[in-house]
């Protein structure tokens, strides 16, 4: 059922001639019914570490420089995710890197007395509502608020409003990573990010930059 809803509702979010005001509805309407989906299953907060760790889920190569370089130089690495929180929490621990600098904006399970999940934490994050208006009271903005520079790292268009609304930047470099349906969004990656990576898998790029700016 989570398949079809993907062949469904991922076209339009990728529809590069539909506008956000389009999207938007339709992606809150696809977010809220997988959401609904998971909480059927009756998920188990116990079970989530097994989950993950029989899936296939990894970080790209490159990772454990990213997240060492930037925890050795107290940069905060703030995640943010339409996907599940306690999933994407997993996944980093289960790597060895979750460090103190390390935060996550996403979508949180709520679970009841018996480990159960049922129903999700608000607000709804999903990919065309990445900003500051989800962002309200995270604790996100206190910590970026004397920071002039930052580096977003994105795989959507919808990435790209992640920093809007941080109150000193001074610089931004906006790295896109372009996945699928390349030939088709390559235009529109190319006008919106400063760097575009195509079907690259890893964080080479990035580690490079930071290595160059953090031995200036």
């Amino acid at each position: 059922q989570l398949k079809d809803l993907l062949h469904y509702y991922y076209p339009i979010e990728i529809d590069p001639n539909r506008t956000l005001e389009e999207k938007r509805p339709l992606m809150v309407e696809w977010w809220t019914k997988a959401h609904e989906l998971l909480v059927q299953q009756k998920i188990h907060k116990d079970d989530i570490a097994q989950i993950v760790r029989e899936s296939e889920a990894m970080l790209r190569y490159g990772h454990r420089e990213f997240f060492d370089q930037l925890h050795k130089n107290n940069i905060p690495l703030f995640i943010f995710s339409a996907g599940v929180g306690d999933i994407l929490e997993e996944i980093i621990r289960q790597a060895n890197v979750f460090y103190s600098n390390v935060n996550v904006v996403s979508n949180y399970m709520d679970f009841n007395d018996d480990g159960v999940l049922t129903h999700f934490k608000g607000p709804l994050i999903h990919t065309y509502n990445k900003n500051n208006s989800v962002l309200q009271g995270t604790g996100y903005f206190q910590q970026l608020s004397t920071r002039t520079s930052i580096i977003l790292l994105g795989d959507s268009m919808g990435d790209l409003t992640m920093a809007d609304g941080v109150p000193s930047v001074e610089n931004i470099l906006k790295i896109g990573f372009l996945n699928d349906k390349v030939e088709e969004r390559r235009g529109k990656y190319l006008d919106s990010y400063d760097i575009v990576l195509e079907s690259d898998e890893t964080l080479d790029v990035v580690n490079g930059i930071l290595r160059y700016i953090l031995t200036e």
